[in-house]
């Protein structure tokens, strides 16, 4: 079943241990994605409820390795991805151009402001960025401008729950700047949303395995004495500590077990690695 899944988002075959061999944090961690909603290949929708066509256009700012761009890139839409890091933009930008022949723009930039003009995208993603601004609230308006009226926005930033857990074991310097300088309850993500002008049509929370699997990373970097110096989890690459590869191939036996879904729920409603706002920029009424 992993296979099959996970077939569906990469243009080349991807080998997937079975249950009784050793398997990749990162594959795991990405079945679990799939088990939340995500990268809905047959409907087209990078998240349950957020769609993304050919008649799109998709702005992903923070892109980082570019998940959310390459899937826009596969349902045939234009995309607009930005990320403050030089060579991941360049990076993402030789994959997009390999995959497609529609317009396309890679920008390096802080996002403040973006060089772009206002109602450029009608798809707006923004993944696990908010938490290292300082101040998120003219990074929002400016995502705001960003979109066309009626248009759709994906937000996602850590949960609590799972920060403070990592305060206890991660470097000091993954909770200062550049990395995660703002920590969101629920009702502050909410509001900051809202706020902003945008009307919340979903939320959800999940990722118990990635709150594990990174306080199993911290743990097996320091056992052996190594620091870091706040990696964030998209520079986690293999070769993976023994840790977490084992706790890796049990997340998978529990995935595999009759409950084993309900069980994942559960885990991920108790201790989320990050909260999702699906919200929408209303149309600008008649008269306004």
């Amino acid at each position: 079943m992993i296979r099959r899944l996970l077939a569906k988002l990469r243009p080349a075959p991807v080998a997937v241990a079975p249950a009784e061999m050793r398997v990749s944090p990162r594959d795991i961690g990405l079945y679990d994605a799939l088990l939340d909603g995500w990268f809905l290949g047959d409907s087209g929708e990078l998240l349950k409820g957020f769609a993304i066509t050919a008649d799109d256009t998709l702005l992903d700012v923070g892109c980082g390795e570019g998940v959310a761009t390459l899937f826009a890139v596969r349902q045939g839409a234009s995309v607009i991805f930005t990320d403050s890091e030089h060579d991941k933009v360049c990076e993402l930008a030789r994959q997009v151009a390999a995959q497609s022949d529609k317009p396309s723009l890679g920008l390096v930039s802080n996002s403040l402001p973006l060089p772009l003009a206002e109602g450029c995208a009608s798809k707006v993603v923004c993944m696990e960025v908010l938490e290292h601004i300082d101040q998120p609230e003219p990074f929002m308006a400016e995502l705001v401008r960003m979109g066309r009226p009626g248009a759709l926005y994906l937000l996602s930033v850590p949960s609590p729950v799972g920060e403070h857990l990592q305060k206890g074991i991660a470097p000091a310097s993954y909770f200062q700047s550049p990395n995660h300088v703002q920590i969101f309850s629920p009702e502050r993500f909410a509001a900051l949303v809202e706020d902003a002008g945008l009307v919340i049509e979903h939320r959800q929370a999940s990722g118990f395995f990635w709150v594990m699997g990174m306080i199993f990373f911290w743990a097996s970097e320091r056992a052996a004495g190594r620091e870091l110096g706040g990696a964030v989890r998209d520079r986690i690459q293999a070769p993976y500590p023994p840790l977490m590869e084992s706790w890796a191939k049990t997340w998978q036996d529990l995935l595999a077990q009759p409950d084993g879904l309900a069980i994942k729920q559960m885990l991920d409603q108790f201790m989320p690695k990050s909260q999702v706002i699906i919200a929408r920029k209303p149309h600008v009424q008649e008269g306004a």
